[in-house]
């Protein structure tokens, strides 16, 4: 059963169909069917009647609060060497000082909707709606706690972002690794997954990536691949878990491929993807800003447990981001981003060069097109077929050498042994780059040394 939505401005003939509402139950864990809404969040719509004189919640008197105006200067991306001068006062001011929405400030959640229509060719009208927190990693724990029961297997590209594997390893789920490679995850090892599933066993509702730059492993999926996961996502019944702070650190030289939220507007329905952004990597890490898109129904649980855990996002950070963006307008932030992933460009380039100076014959790797990492594989033993071990040369040796990485087993949901090394190029300067490397080369060299005697 879908749901057929009319997209205004477009050809009228043009539908858009949509997942109905009760699909998604089957989907929800145990926890997220048993939440019931706050019974004092939930009554706040009520306050905006007109009229009305409100006792309902807690709220401190603002004038009591010492706050009286706060004033910043910005960049201004379309005048490079430029500044705008931002300010909050007022009821603006009060708004960011005082309890909010628990999905996030009204004019900010129209921003960021306005802002993925632009990015992502996607409408208010198509089922899906948008929830702000405290950063993307506050909502990917959000959603898979509202998705996932202890237990339950569940599919996450490898090598994965570290920073989820504690979610899963928490609730004790069958982490099933799905390939990748230089173009991304690899369907066919979704499909061989899903294709051999055990008959009668529970089969997974989730498939977890991140399409742009992954974290390791720095790699794009390209257009094929995620059609072809999209595909496997409607023949098998899956929601795709889209994981994004990289998506306008995009600086291959093709051009950007569409992201699953927009790639499934090609399919039959939409209604299949859970998108994550992060305005971490583009405005301030520090905020603690993201922002989650996708199905009502899966978000109106979302927002249940943040009503329950954290009551909302931050409403300061949220007004001093607000007063920014509206500041700059949609021209101005896409000209920022430009700006932000030309300087990562420059800095993989800067890092590259470096690699080959130091680490050729020693190291292999594939460049990234999105991100801030390089993911190289260390040829520890140049006269066997064993792959061999970074863990131990990483965490110890380099360290004692002076240089500080991650080895490639912390990605490996299943913690096997990986050659790999995972590397940040975002703060160092070149000459850092370059004494680092120089540095590690020193210790592969010692560690061949010790393989071969």
């Amino acid at each position: 059963m879908t749901i057929a939505t009319a997209l205004p401005n477009h050809d009228p003939h043009r539908l858009v169909k949509r997942l109905p509402p009760e699909y998604y139950h089957s989907f929800l864990s145990k926890a997220a069917r048993e939440r019931r809404p706050s019974p004092i969040r939930g009554l706040y719509p009520l306050e905006a009647k007109p009229g009305v004189i409100s006792f309902l919640a807690g709220k401190p008197n603002d004038a009591m609060f010492p706050f009286q105006s706060f004033c910043f200067t910005a960049t201004c991306p379309s005048k490079p060497g430029q500044s705008t001068t931002v300010s909050l006062s007022g009821s603006e001011l009060a708004q960011g000082l005082q309890y909010g929405a628990t999905a996030g400030l009204p004019r900010l959640i129209n921003w960021f909707m306005g802002l993925q229509e632009r990015s992502h060719g996607r409408r208010c009208d198509e089922g899906w709606r948008l929830s702000v927190g405290n950063g993307s990693q506050d909502l990917i724990w959000k959603a898979v706690q509202s998705l996932v029961d202890e237990g339950d297997p569940v599919l996450i590209e490898s090598p994965v972002y570290a920073g989820v594997i504690p979610m899963f390893k928490a609730l004790h789920c069958e982490e099933h690794e799905v390939e990748t490679d230089a173009q991304g995850v690899c369907s066919s090892s979704l499909r061989s997954i899903l294709e051999n599933w055990p008959v009668g066993k529970p089969k997974p509702r989730i498939f977890y990536t991140v399409p742009y730059g992954c974290n390791p492993t720095g790699m794009t999926a390209t257009i094929e691949r995620r059609r072809e996961v999209l595909e496997l996502a409607r023949e098998y019944n899956l929601l795709i878990l889209e994981d994004d702070p990289y998506f306008y650190l995009y600086f291959g030289k093709a051009e950007r491929p569409p992201s699953y939220f927009k790639l499934e507007l090609e399919q039959p329905e939409v209604g299949r993807v859970l998108r994550f952004d992060s305005l971490s990597k583009i405005l301030s890490a520090g905020m603690r800003i993201g922002f989650v898109s996708g199905p009502k129904p899966i978000l109106d649980v979302m927002d249940l447990h943040t009503a329950t855990v954290n009551l909302q996002p931050s409403s300061l950070a949220q007004s001093i981001a607000l007063a920014l963006l509206e500041k700059w307008g949609y021209d101005d932030f896409y000209a920022h981003t430009k700006a932000v992933s030309e300087f990562y460009r420059e800095k993989r380039d800067v890092f590259e060069k470096a690699m080959r100076t130091h680490l050729s014959g020693l190291a292999e790797w594939g460049t990234p097109e999105a991100g801030m990492f390089f993911w190289f594989k260390l040829l520890l033993n140049p006269d066997s077929d064993e792959e061999g071990d970074s863990k131990e040369l990483i965490e110890k040796k380099a360290y004692e050498g002076g240089v500080l990485a991650l080895p490639g087993a912390v990605f490996l949901p299943n913690g096997r042994k990986s050659a790999y090394v995972r590397a940040a190029f975002s703060l160092s300067t070149a000459e850092q780059v370059n004494e680092a490397l120089e540095r590690l080369r020193v210790v592969i060299l010692k560690e061949r040394g010790r393989a071969t005697s």
